[in-house]
């Protein structure tokens, strides 16, 4: 410690002790300034949640690769010691942030709660986000600086996911950044069956910080964008409109939901508690990899990270942390689309040596099979929340209510806080293709696309030949892919063998509002005299639900 230090220490430890003597007898009465008061976090509070899941990282569970490092040693505190303060010395504190920042930090009951959430309760965890942040924050500053935005900004992803990349939470918001769903289809976030930008490290920061930049441009307050990032701009308006139009934080704190008049709160301290680590004895936790162990390669090819995995002899849950992105463990690249595949810098080398042999180590088929088993095996336990029922339970992972009461013996749907259920059992294997050969029963994570290209058809006769009026499907829905039950008839008599084409029948079922003119119009080759001489139709009057039989053009 050096000699300015250690004066500035002890000026700060004898204001604290003239403080306990004489009492405090200048007190800020400026709003939100209630640092005397307490204020209890509670414990289902979903900040608390996000932090504690990274007990459950499995990147955590091996760090045999990890990188040979210990904590600093400065001398300033002896090891586990947890310093404690009095509220002058972090009022000071917070005067210097505010010094260094576009961001108005405030010091009060709240925000010391969470200070010693970070600080003292989770201490273990917080040293965890920091070992994270080694990776995740020279990017973050990197596209903040480049949108023009605080740096601080980065401490946002801690109160949002505690930097965790496969982090979700109870009402669907995914990724580090944790995007709904919706909001991340406005930055250009999408989502699929194989893949969810929304838990892309590099495309979610961007959104992130273009979101920034639009709720900042509304209320032209950082406290009050911070808020609407995590509730949404409708109910800091809201907030702002019942409060009689004041646009402060602190003013309308009571009138937003619990969860966000927390959040700010939150983020200030972790603001703190990170820019002020070492005076609280905090490190960073070993971590496998920082920002400069990472290299990135571009896969336009189906890519299995179970096949990376066993060739190169990498732990398949440090792949997985390093790319969260990828629902099913595959990487689903094609000519017209590249992908992003992060891989330790160490191996990127062996990985261009010996792609041909990952990438032909197993047929594609073959590959959705291994996942398909490996997801079926597993059987997922979700601990209930105050608050849960199970229809927003079985949203969240993708089953039914009537599923969960079958795999749980519950006869009603009464649950309580801290029951455990079994939201996913593993399931028997299925027939891939009925016995006509024609139907295929869709697996988990197929798309339109896959199926086609396995049948050598087109997405066009998919929709075309099961009536579908979008691209989704659903596992164990059969889809009819081929239609071989008459042979072709020529366009006409006396045509030329080479304007021949060859036709199929399918079966259209007739809905609302359809006309045979509507019909002939949606499949290839048809006409309306064909139609009625197929189905025998004297008329134009047609019944919904009636089946008539349409031939098609192949292509």
């Amino acid at each position: 410690m050096n000699h300015k230090t250690t004066i500035t220490f002890c000026v700060l430890i004898l204001l604290c002790i003239s403080q306990t003597i004489f009492g405090n007898e200048s007190r800020n009465d400026k709003k939100g300034d209630n640092s005397e008061e307490t204020f209890v976090i509670s414990p289902d509070d979903p900040i608390v949640a996000m932090l504690d899941s990274l007990a459950n990282l499995k990147v955590f569970r091996n760090l045999d690769m990890r990188r040979d490092t210990t904590p600093p040693i400065t001398g300033k505190f002896p090891p586990d010691f947890v310093p404690e303060y009095c509220d002058s010395v972090y009022k000071a504190r917070f005067k210097e942030l505010n010094n260094l920042s576009p961001i108005e930090y405030e010091y009060n009951a709240t925000v010391k709660a969470f200070i010693d959430l970070y600080g003292k309760r989770r201490r273990d965890l917080t040293e965890r986000i920091m070992g994270l942040a080694e990776l995740y924050f020279p990017y973050f500053e990197e596209q903040l600086d480049r949108y023009n935005l605080p740096l601080e900004l980065k401490y946002v992803a801690v109160i949002e996911s505690a930097l965790n990349p496969v982090a979700r939470s109870r009402a669907g918001a995914t990724g580090i950044w944790q995007f709904m769903y919706g909001t991340g289809r406005i930055y250009g976030l999408e989502a699929n069956s194989y893949v969810d930008d929304r838990s892309d490290v590099i495309k979610s920061t961007i959104a992130a910080c273009e979101h920034f930049v639009d709720l900042y441009n509304i209320y032209g307050d950082w406290a009050l964008a911070i808020a609407a990032y995590n509730s949404g701009a409708g109910n800091v308006n809201r907030a702002i409109r019942r409060s009689g139009g004041v646009k402060d934080f602190w003013s309308i704190r009571g009138f937003l939901p619990r969860e966000t008049s927390n959040y700010v709160p939150a983020f200030m301290a972790v603001t703190y508690v990170m820019e002020y680590s070492d005076n609280h004895n905090l490190y960073p936790a070993p971590t496998p990899y920082i920002d400069q162990d990472i290299d990135t390669l571009h896969v336009n090819k189906l890519l299995s990270l179970r096949n990376v995995s066993k060739i190169l002899d990498i732990p398949l849950e440090h792949l997985q942390y390093l790319n969260p992105s990828f629902r099913k463990n595959i990487i689903p690249g094609s000519e017209n689309k590249t992908y992003v595949f992060r891989i330790p810098q160490k191996y990127s080398g062996l990985f261009v040596a010996n792609e041909e042999e990952i990438y032909n180590y197993k047929t594609p088929e073959e590959i959705r099979q291994e996942e398909l088993s490996a997801q079926l095996a597993e059987t997922t336990v979700h601990v209930v929340r105050q608050g849960e029922v199970l229809g927003t339970i079985a949203r969240r992972y993708g089953c039914t209510v009537r599923e969960i009461q079958r795999w749980n013996n519950l006869r009603g749907t009464l649950i309580r806080p801290g029951q455990r259920l079994v939201v996913r059992q593993p399931q028997p294997a299925r027939t891939n293709i009925a016995a006509n050969n024609n139907v295929h029963v869709v697996r988990e994570g197929e798309s339109l696309g896959i199926i086609a290209n396995r049948y050598r058809v087109s997405v066009d006769y998919l929709r075309t030949w099961n009536n579908l009026a979008e691209d989704k499907i659903y596992p164990g829905q059969h889809l009819i892919v081929r239609y071989t039950e008459a042979k072709p008839i020529s366009k006409a008599e006396g045509s030329s063998e080479s304007e021949k084409k060859d036709v199929s029948y399918i079966y259209h079922q007739v809905q609302a509002g359809d006309t045979l003119w509507d019909i002939a119009n949606k499949y290839p080759g048809a006409t309306i005299s064909q139609i009625r001489e197929l189905n025998n139709l004297i008329g134009s009057t047609l019944t919904p639900g009636q089946r008539l039989k349409v031939s098609v053009d192949e292509q």
